[in-house]
């Protein structure tokens, strides 16, 4: 009779259901990822995760517009400083006569310029009165209305408009009412030196022009940047 363990019609274990499905799992998934489990809750994109704060914004320019208005009192302030001088020192000062403030630097001497800046075409003959009063006139005009179109943050850039503004203005009445510019501060050291004879107009221009070069240089490309 023959040993039923060596017989060869034995028959193979059934395979495990479980492996199986499994299998069929893996591969449905894989081949439909409509179906596949969902990602995790806490899994995002690296663009989510950065706090908002550290976001980087590009800063919004904006203009003065009716906020000007401050900027055009500040040169009201310089023009009416300036006139008020210029009116003491034609009251109380004569022509080219020097009187000391802080020896040997400062005095004060009434003198008249009928030019520009240094007595520059003083001797011209009368048509620089007109021509720079017409210039005077165009830069002033400009001046108001750059100021509406400045940036806010430009607070630089406004007041040195703002002083070029009521210089301009300044010596501008000057020249219409009088024909040439009052002067009267008077810089020098003993009699070895002196600077051209000038008043508030002239030093509001030139502090204005110094606050607007420096924006121009250092600060514009900060607030585009």
């Amino acid at each position: 009779m023959p040993n039923p363990s060596n017989s060869s019609d034995t028959p193979s274990p059934p395979d495990t259901p479980s492996l199986h499905r499994h299998d069929q799992l893996d591969d449905t998934d894989s081949a439909n990822p409509q179906t596949s489990s969902p990602k995790p809750a806490h899994v995002t994109t690296g663009s989510s995760l950065t706090p908002k704060g550290r976001l980087v914004k590009t800063p919004k320019i904006v203009a003065n517009g009716s906020r000007a208005f401050r900027w055009y009192l500040l040169a009201l302030v310089v023009l009416i400083v300036d006139q008020w001088t210029k009116w003491l020192a034609e009251t109380n000062l004569t022509f080219h006569e020097p009187v000391p403030v802080i020896e040997p630097f400062l005095n004060w001497t009434l003198a008249y310029n009928y030019g520009a800046a240094f007595s520059f075409l003083a001797d011209a003959g009368g048509w620089q009165k007109w021509f720079f009063s017409g210039l005077a006139l165009v830069m002033s005009l400009f001046l108001i209305v750059y100021l509406i179109k400045a940036p806010r943050q430009a607070k630089l850039l406004s007041t040195g408009l703002a002083l070029v503004l009521g210089g301009a203005v300044g010596n501008l009445i000057d020249r219409l009412l009088h024909g040439h510019v009052i002067d009267f501060i008077h810089v020098h050291n003993a009699d070895v030196w002196h600077y051209p004879i000038f008043n508030i107009a002239d030093m509001g221009i030139s502090i204005g022009v110094a606050m607007i070069i420096i924006d121009m240089l250092f600060l514009e490309k900060k607030r585009h940047s």
